[in-house]
């Protein structure tokens, strides 16, 4: 039962897995080389390559790049990709000229590995992509779950081009050092983070044939798994064909196995700044970051998140009543991120 229950915490609880995707109508980029790791045969949507030699993929929505008033960079979460639905309209994304760019973070998807990967490279990369793009020298980020540990990364390492910054359910490092143990000493994630990430580090043959396995349900672990998902989560569950990448024939390449074992492994590892000693780098209020959490969220508990905007008050914190870890599926939320974010918007409610 434990070791079903840190299987559930690993697969769908630290990012959104799979989530449903939408229409991509982008070409292939004629930036491709056969110095790439994936397949270029079953490339579909366009690549940048980077200064060592990898190829990022990527996805446009909104208004085109040259038209746009604002640029955002949205970063998915575990065992999700650049597919993942970000349900703002396309209508409100017209009107207020937004341009979304939306990529699969190295392994994922259609971007090739790093086996270097480090809380710092993940930045590099967003820093990179912007660059490559001509994104100009201020865009947003928006980081989903697990995504969010690249956000933080840009916070503490090129404020300077960030017009501001959203963490959608961030989830909390049990190592920051600043995170007090009474506010973590019952919380049974923590011993549960703190298993998976052995058996993450020390047992990467056992955990991969577990998830290749078909004498025991491991992939079907999260249909109606109240453990780690509230009501309005387990119905986004339910309603949402193709949600668990778990199911996918994906996980069974060595390649994508690894990839979300190193993207594990740095987020819950030490890292090499503390979050919560970060001071505020828009003291003029240039910037504006901002965190957002469901109230009902079994994932990340309601009180760690208050604990981090306590302890960063220049982080402006949104609280959504009636929701919990899987907010990027409600339009609603995903519109007021934006105005909030974009236009200094906050609804009351929040």
């Amino acid at each position: 039962m434990v070791f079903r229950r840190i299987l559930v915490l690993m697969m769908g609880c630290l990012g959104c897995a799979d989530q449903p995707t939408e229409a991509n109508n982008n070409n292939n980029n004629n930036m491709e080389s056969k110095s790439s790791v994936v397949d270029e045969s079953v490339i579909t949507t366009p690549r940048v390559r980077l200064s060592d030699g990898r190829y990022l993929a990527y996805r446009e929505r909104g208004v085109p790049k040259n038209k746009s008033k604002y640029s955002i960079i949205i970063v998915h979460g575990f065992g999700s990709s650049k597919q993942m639905s970000f349900m703002a309209s396309d209508e409100l994304l017209d009107g207020m000229g937004i341009y979304l760019l939306i990529y699969d973070r190295a392994g994922y998807g259609e971007s090739d590995p790093n086996p270097k990967r480090s809380v710092k490279s993940e930045a590099s990369d967003i820093e990179e992509l912007a660059d490559l793009l001509q994104l100009g020298s201020n865009y947003y980020v928006i980081g989903v779950s697990l995504g969010c540990y690249p956000a933080w990364s840009c916070i503490k390492r090129i404020p300077q081009k960030l017009a501001g910054v959203a963490l959608v359910v961030p989830f909390v490092n049990y190592k920051w050092p600043s995170l007090p143990g009474d506010h973590t000493k019952d919380d049974y994630r923590k011993q549960l983070c703190r298993f998976a990430l052995l058996l993450t580090r020390y047992t990467p043959g056992l955990l991969h044939w577990w998830f290749t396995q078909k004498l025991f349900p491991s992939a079907t672990a999260l249909e109606g798994n109240p453990t780690f998902f509230c009501d309005k989560d387990l119905d986004v569950l339910k309603n949402t064909p193709g949600y668990q990448l778990f199911t996918q024939d994906g996980i069974r390449k060595r390649r994508v196995f690894d990839s979300l074992r190193r993207d594990f492994i740095v987020a819950f590892s030490k890292w090499d700044f503390d979050p919560l000693e970060l001071s505020n780098p828009y003291p003029q209020n240039e910037s504006s970051v901002h965190i957002w959490q469901g109230y009902m969220d079994k994932v990340v508990p309601v009180q760690l998140q208050r604990y981090v905007s306590q302890r960063l008050p220049w982080i402006r914190y949104h609280e959504v009543p009636d929701s919990g870890h899987l907010l990027v599926y409600d339009t609603v939320v995903c519109e007021a991120v934006l105005k909030s974010l974009l236009l200094g918007e906050d609804p009351q409610v929040y």
